[in-house]
């Protein structure tokens, strides 16, 4: 295996420790970790759940992301690529579809919704929300999601956005701009905490964010933060794979992981204590999902004092957020289309942002003009197209990616490999190997086994 990229052209790659950290924790930080970590976080038990959760990112999330790096830093390929070269005629490669099939679904919906973002801060810059209560904002965001053209333009739009800093490349492209953009959402999003945490009342915000409430832990709690560890962290969709292959060989691939696993949930956190403290404080219950962030919050912002500026920095925050991942999204379809298709990258951008556009089309149609046509999902009926590729992406080809990544870790992949990837060729000491052995073989791939399993019903019984 030593010699297997000799004859390989040199491939782009990142140039820094900070930009390889900026790109990773900025796949992983998402609009999932602005509103929905926050959530469950507060009606888990605040506090309880979080070690709940912290101690699900040991023993999954980290193993199963240094595998991912592991794997793709060893192959020097995209995430169908890497398999091929590591495991030469065998079915292991269909783990890079599942990843390559992810990355395109959840890009095609997620385009969408953080084509609503880019709307919003146009709303927010405007005063549109001024002198609106919840539901007359309720009936403006209803309206926004159903209608033909504007969503679609935003998507359009934002895509384009994506695609600008992926084409690029690595180094000068997802590298430079992610380097600017996560200190940028950091800043924001500590500006936000600052104002939230001084609002009058705000304690009970914090309270329930932070409380530890062990009596709301059971099952139920542990399943949920066992599935939020492996999804927030972009675990099974090649994005890792693909950011791996672009990891200096002197890189401390244990030290990247844990640093990025560390900064996706400080920025939870954080969001977190930008947005209940503000919440609380106003008397509005907290909602899940995107009537929290796109009623409720718009809702508070008219009633605080400088609220025309905060939500215009809220909704810049979520577009920053949305924008880190969907480059690395992107990335995986782009790097499979330019190294196993042989085109130019100019080529494999166009080719994937237009493909994976025009699928974010018809899920946009869904909540409008197409709202009647339905498509069958084993375990959730009949659901229009957008609740498909989410629903789809998230219930099966995550968790089956990530549970065939930690099997060919564990089982697959030469273990000499495996040691000299996470051991630099033996320069590095590492005492977690062992452990890190025991997670990939047995602990990561029964985690996932339960949430995809849990997720048609199969453990009710025990959660009752």
């Amino acid at each position: 295996m030593d010699n297997m990229n000799n004859n390989l052209p040199e491939r782009d790659g990142f140039a820094s420790r900070f930009g390889i950290i900026a790109a990773a924790a900025g796949s992983a930080i998402g609009l999932g970790n602005i509103w929905k970590f926050p959530y469950i976080t507060g009606i888990y038990g605040g506090a309880a759940f979080i070690i709940v959760y912290l101690v699900c990112i040991a023993i999954i999330g980290s193993p199963v992301m240094l595998s991912e790096f592991a794997i793709g830093r060893r192959a020097q390929k995209n995430a169908i690529g890497s398999f091929k070269v590591l495991a030469p005629n065998t079915p292991w490669f269909v783990t890079g579809w599942l990843g390559f099939l992810a990355a395109f679904s959840i890009l095609s919906f997620y385009g969408v919704v953080a084509g609503w973002t880019l709307d919003y801060i146009v709303q927010s810059l405007t005063n549109s929300f001024a002198g609106a209560d919840a539901e007359a904002i309720g009936g403006m965001f209803g309206t926004l999601v159903s209608k033909t053209w504007t969503p679609i333009f935003w998507q359009v739009v934002f895509m384009a956005m994506t695609a600008g800093v992926v084409l690029g490349g690595i180094k000068d492209g997802i590298e430079k701009y992610t380097k600017i953009l996560m200190p940028m959402l950091l800043v924001i999003i500590i500006i936000l905490d600052i104002r939230a945490v001084t609002l009058p009342g705000a304690g009970a915000g914090v309270a329930f964010l932070f409380k530890p409430n062990w009596d709301l832990i059971n099952g139920e709690a542990v399943l949920s933060a066992l599935g939020h560890a492996f999804f927030s962290l972009s675990l099974g969709m090649g994005t890792m794979i693909t950011y791996g292959s672009y990891i200096g060989k002197k890189e401390n691939l244990g030290e990247i992981a844990l640093q990025v696993t560390l900064a996706d949930t400080a920025i939870a956190l954080l969001a977190g204590l930008a947005m209940f403290p503000a919440v609380f404080a106003y008397g509005i219950e907290p909602a899940a999902g995107p009537s929290l962030v796109f009623i409720t919050l718009p809702n508070v912002f008219q009633q605080m004092p400088g609220g025309y500026i905060f939500q215009i920095l809220f909704f810049s925050l979520l577009a920053v957020a949305a924008l880190t991942s969907s480059v690395s999204i992107l990335e995986v379809v782009v790097a499979y289309f330019h190294e196993e298709k042989n085109i130019s990258r100019k080529s494999a951008v166009i080719t994937a942002t237009v493909m994976i556009t025009l699928v974010g089309m018809a899920a946009s149609l869904s909540m409008g003009p197409w709202a009647g046509i339905k498509i069958p999902l084993p375990g959730f009926g009949s659901v229009n197209i957008f609740d498909w590729l989410d629903l789809f992406s998230a219930n099966y080809l995550l968790p089956l990616g990530g549970f065939f990544i930690s099997l060919f870790i564990g089982w697959g992949m030469e273990p000499e490999d495996v040691y000299e990837e996470v051991s630099n060729d033996g320069d590095l000491k590492v005492g977690y190997l062992g452990l890190f052995k025991i997670a990939t073989k047995f602990v990561a791939p029964a985690g996932i086994a339960i949430v995809f399993l849990s997720n048609f019903g199969v453990f009710d019984f025990i959660l009752k």
